[in-house]
């Protein structure tokens, strides 16, 4: 394993830039995950990384070495595609042994790194089975089994579980958590999903336009984003615009939300739903109206109208129906306030 640092990292495709002076330390060992929407220049960064897209300007090192015009065969790294890149003809073992093959890697270490990296993903009785004759959760876990035999430097993922359905994708995703932590391996992934970014990510980097915009562990990013689009970006809630005074935001339609180490420039606040609670009516919090509420399994996710007119997003238990009121209490930890320069970078 070996750190990945990127320096001014840029790539042109005529006037247009999809990779925009990218300066970044990707820590060894670590799991880091770039994050952002369609177009941002998250995948494209991670195919400069591994040298299928030559960069425009710009240094990629891994460990001591410069890499940043080697060929990907030289680089060692490990990479998994989004939609496996298996070879239809050859068997699970095979598949798995191809990139020792290429490395002039001969038995019996050939057949023990072989047998290794299926232990590792728990496919070792499927060795002379071919992929068609595979679930689409085994298909990825040979591609990462593929991956790893090699003992890359630097494992990269290209949205490796897009192509999975839901209760799979929530599968793998442990499973790979866990194998990475068990090799340590210095992992990069690319993908647009928060949660997935969120539960693997120990640094998630958000990326927008070509740049990085906040790198940092989820709970930071989540908690503290540096601007609208982070904050926008990253985890869902209501924008309120209005005034901090004091330890009180003060909406643009007189609503008074608490709040503690308020930003006193703040004309933006960000309250995410998990942070407001439905109380009685009767309770003296200021008094909403459900405006709309979708079960979403563990709770509801409700639309509440305050009586300023604004509406708040929220997270209720219980069994909320349209029209009925309730009391409002906000975590005055919760709320993050922007102020008017975070705003104009959204």
């Amino acid at each position: 394993m070996a750190q990945v640092e990127l320096a001014g990292l840029t790539k042109h495709y005529g006037a247009a830039a999809a990779v925009d002076d990218v300066t970044l330390v990707i820590e060894q060992g670590a799991f880091t995950v770039l994050l952002g929407p369609s177009g941002c220049g998250k995948t494209t960064t991670l195919r400069m990384v591994g040298g299928f897209i030559e960069p425009t300007a710009g240094r990629i090192r891994i460990g001591a070495r410069d890499v940043t015009r080697e060929p990907p065969w030289r680089r060692n790294i490990g990479l998994v595609f989004q939609n496996y890149a298996l070879f239809p003809h050859l068997t699970v073992f095979e598949n798995v042994a191809f990139g020792l093959r290429r490395r002039r890697v001969r038995d019996p270490d050939l057949t023990r790194r072989v047998t290794a990296a299926l232990d590792l993903v728990r496919l070792g009785e499927f060795a002379t089975r071919l992929p068609r004759a595979m679930s689409g959760g085994q298909q990825q876990r040979v591609a990462i089994a593929r991956a790893v035999a090699i003992e890359p430097d630097v494992l990269l993922l290209d949205e490796p579980l897009s192509n999975l359905d839901a209760k799979l994708r929530h599968d793998v995703r442990a499973e790979l958590a866990a194998l990475q932590k068990r090799l340590g391996l210095t992992t990069v992934m690319v993908t647009h999903d928060q949660d997935e970014a969120m539960s693997l990510g120990q640094n998630l980097v958000v990326m927008s336009e070509g740049r990085v915009r906040q790198v940092g562990p989820p709970a930071t990013i989540y908690r503290r984003p540096i601007d609208r689009f982070v904050a926008g970006f990253v985890g869902r809630g209501t924008f309120l615009a209005g005034t901090a005074q004091g330890d009180v935001f003060v909406t643009a339609r007189g609503a008074r939300i608490a709040c503690v180490a308020l930003n006193p420039a703040a004309t933006v606040l960000l309250v995410r739903p998990e942070a407001v609670r439905l109380r009685p009516p009767d309770a003296g919090f200021p008094q909403a109206v459900v405006q709309s509420a979708v079960f979403a399994g563990a709770a509801h996710e409700v639309a509440l109208r305050l009586d300023s007119g604004e509406v708040l997003q929220a997270l209720a238990s219980g069994d909320p129906s349209t029209g009925q009121c309730y009391g409002i209490e906000i975590e005055p930890t919760a709320p993050v306030g922007l102020a008017p320069e975070q705003e104009r970078m959204a």
